[in-house]
This record gives C-alpha cells, sequence and structure tokens, in this order.
C-alpha cells in the first residue's frame, strides 16, 4: 500500500459541506474495503483562508484512490503520491 495525497481547491465551502464530505470520504473507503478494494482514509488538513484542502489516502494506486473520491461527489484537482510524516 502506498500514500496519495488528493489536493482540492474548496474556496468559500460552509464548514458543515466541508465535515459531510470527509464523512462521505470515510464511508465510501469502507464500502470499497468491504468490497475488497484496500483504500482507507487517513486525514485531512483544510486551510480557510485559501481554501486549499489536502487529503492523505492508503491505497494501492492512485485510481482507487480516484474512484473513491469519484464515487463520494467530492472535487479534486489533482491526486499525487506523498509521503505521510506522522511521528509514530
Amino acid at each position: 500500500m502506498s500514500v496519495f495525497m488528493v489536493q482540492r481547491s474548496l474556496k468559500d465551502i460552509p464548514m458543515d459541506q466541508l465535515a459531510a464530505a470527509q464523512q462521505r470520504a470515510i464511508a465510501t473507503a469502507a464500502q470499497m474495503r468491504s468490497e475488497g478494494e484496500p483504500v482507507r482514509y487517513i486525514r485531512s488538513a483544510f486551510v480557510p483562508e485559501t481554501g486549499q484542502c489536502n487529503c492523505l489516502f492508503d491505497a494501492e494506486n492512485a485510481e482507487q484512490v480516484g474512484k473513491l473520491n469519484k464515487t463520494a461527489g467530492i472535487p479534486y484537482d489533482r491526486i499525487v503520491p506523498a509521503l505521510d510524516l506522522t511521528p509514530a
């Protein structure tokens, strides 16, 4: 499994819609795992001032991450390989 970052531009999104999108990402990842696709939502960072949102996912490939976001109806600009540097 690899980590992928989804980069989004969500300028002026209301906080309730941002929270709902996060919940859809979590639920869609769980549904995909139950169907045999190993993909997991890790976390997000959102910058209200600019609307930039970066979300980390654990998956076998970027296509799975794209499928998750399209299924969940969450717009994104691009998906790139990333390193999760959270201390253990």
